[in-house]
């Protein structure tokens, strides 16, 4: 039997007219989501511990988000191009994101994603400087479009799509030391609060006050990247408000929009007036703001914001996750609130673990830079029940290896 003939025509069609990311694809179709739980088209249900890379927020299905979604396609979808017309979608998600921030984050740019959000962050604070010079760190992830490339802390993945933009540099994360190397020709620095794609690593809160600091004396811009940290993953609404250091940007996606595509990025009215002249149109986006994922979005933070015990409850499940990953294979559980990472210290048991947990319903997936943890970023409703039951068989998987 030809390996075509194996899969079902949805299948044939996404192997072969779809653009794979990888060779490896795990092709499973898709029939519905609902809360913690996504079904194939076989009715078999997978405890989902991803949430899409850490996107839906409140699971699968919200009744909030869907009825939201449903009546804004009701009224209208997309009418014209991002900041041209008052459409409450937009203005309410964004009173409502500046009532939940620092006062020095007042103003919001919505745009589709998260590297879109970087993007425009980039470009604003060349525009507030009149500087180049761009510093990420090493193993930092802040998206994929070139711009956002520039800066990824990983030259594996930048390589064969070089030139990229120049005066972009690389230091090592949580290192005070090299704190140094921000000098007076750098427009910002960009940094996630919790490292992403190395398995969710957590600096120092001095760090961050040191870079903090470091960036006012020199006159750069500080750019959180909570693409991931955001809407309550770490136990607070913003990683912001976890670490008590306040950015001069910030950049959210994912989890915003609980499940639906949106991205924003946010600093003072006074920077972001820098955009709409001289020259005008300093950044433009089409579908940018789109009044029904604003809706999603609205959705979402409004219900977090209301049912306070759901943010309230991550750093209990954090420790209910590390009470019950204990297990001779687990090296130990890094990351903060519900991004945690299980470092194996070994690719191939990773693989397996994830494997294993797929045909047994549980839905695990890996780190871009690091082969050697298994991601958790699971729904935020995820129940003390369920959290037991996922590391009961995750540490089963992990007694056969």
């Amino acid at each position: 039997m030809s390996k075509e003939n194996k899969y079902s025509t949805g299948q044939n069609v996404f192997f072969k007219h779809q653009a794979q990311t990888t060779p490896f694809a795990n092709g499973m179709e898709i029939s519905h989501a609902e809360g913690m739980y996504i079904y194939d088209v076989n009715n078999k249900k997978y405890l989902d511990l991803v949430a899409g890379v850490s996107s839906c927020t409140l699971g699968h299905s919200h009744p909030a988000i869907v009825q939201s979604v449903n009546e804004q396609m009701q009224r209208y979808a997309h009418v014209m191009v991002y900041g041209e017309y008052v459409q409450s979608p937009q203005y309410k998600l964004s009173q409502l994101l500046i009532e939940n921030l620092p006062k020095s984050l007042n103003c919001t740019y919505l745009v589709n994603s998260g590297t879109e959000a970087i993007e425009g962050a980039m470009k604003l604070a060349k525009r507030i400087t009149s500087k180049n010079k761009i510093i990420s760190f090493n193993n930092s992830y802040h998206g994929s479009t070139h711009g956002a490339l520039s800066i990824m802390g990983k030259e594996l993945y930048k390589t064969k799509y070089r030139p990229l933009l120049p005066d972009c540099e690389l230091i090592d994360y949580d290192s005070i030391e090299q704190l140094v190397l921000i000098d007076h020709l750098t427009a910002a620095v960009v940094v996630e609060p919790i490292q992403g794609a190395t398995g969710f690593k957590v600096p120092s809160s001095k760090w961050l006050e040191a870079l903090r600091k470091r960036c006012d004396e020199v006159g750069a811009l500080l750019i959180f990247d909570e693409i991931q940290t955001g809407f309550g993953r770490t136990g607070q609404l913003f990683a912001i408000d976890t670490f008590g250091v306040t950015p001069d940007i910030l950049c959210i996606a994912k989890g915003m929009g609980g499940g639906m595509p949106i991205g924003c990025f946010i600093s003072s009215k006074e920077n972001m007036d820098k955009l709409k002249d001289n020259p005008k149109l300093g950044h433009i986006t089409t579908f940018g703001g789109h009044p029904v994922c604003c809706a999603a979005s609205l959705a979402t933070l409004n219900t977090l914001i209301e049912e306070k015990n759901i943010i309230q409850s991550v750093e209990r499940k954090e420790q209910l996750f590390r009470e019950n990953l204990q297990h001779p294979k687990i090296q130990e559980v890094r990351g903060k609130g519900l991004m945690l990472a299980i470092e194996l210290d070994d690719p191939k048991h990773c693989q397996y673990l994830v494997e294993k947990g797929y045909e047994q319903g549980l839905i695990m997936f890996f780190f871009l830079f690091t082969n050697t943890a298994v991601r958790l970023s699971p729904p935020l409703i995820i129940s003390e029940e369920e959290i037991i039951k996922a590391c009961s068989t995750i540490k089963n998987i992990l007694n056969v290896i």
